[in-house]
């Protein structure tokens, strides 16, 4: 019987190698877990970003207008918010703007 469930928790571990891959652990040995998006370039991000805005203020006028509605129908903008700040490239745009500053000199 102990070789049968050894099998099968190897089995089990098998499976979840192939199968679970969209979340990465991070390796700064927290409990944090990496996501990753992919996209064609940093136009396209940026448009991302810009639409998930624009998505939270739709939202948030949405529910000032209904804010009688259940809460299984609101969206949670505060998790949307705290996305688009992880999306944001800021080390790309800190390189853009050294570039920029050099280009100027």
């Amino acid at each position: 019987m102990e070789n049968n469930e050894t099998e099968t928790l190897a089995r089990l571990k098998q499976l979840a190698t192939l199968h679970f891959q969209t979340l990465k652990p991070a390796n700064d040995k927290s409990e944090a877990y990496i996501f990753k998006i992919k996209i064609i370039n940093y136009f396209e991000l940026g448009c991302l970003i810009s639409d998930m805005l624009k998505l939270c203020i739709l939202a948030l006028d949405h529910d000032m207008h209904n804010a009688k509605d259940k809460k299984n129908d609101a969206i949670n903008v505060s998790l949307i918010l705290e996305t688009i700040l992880q999306m944001i490239p800021l080390d790309e745009l800190e390189f853009l703007s050294d570039v920029g500053e050099m280009v100027r000199e």
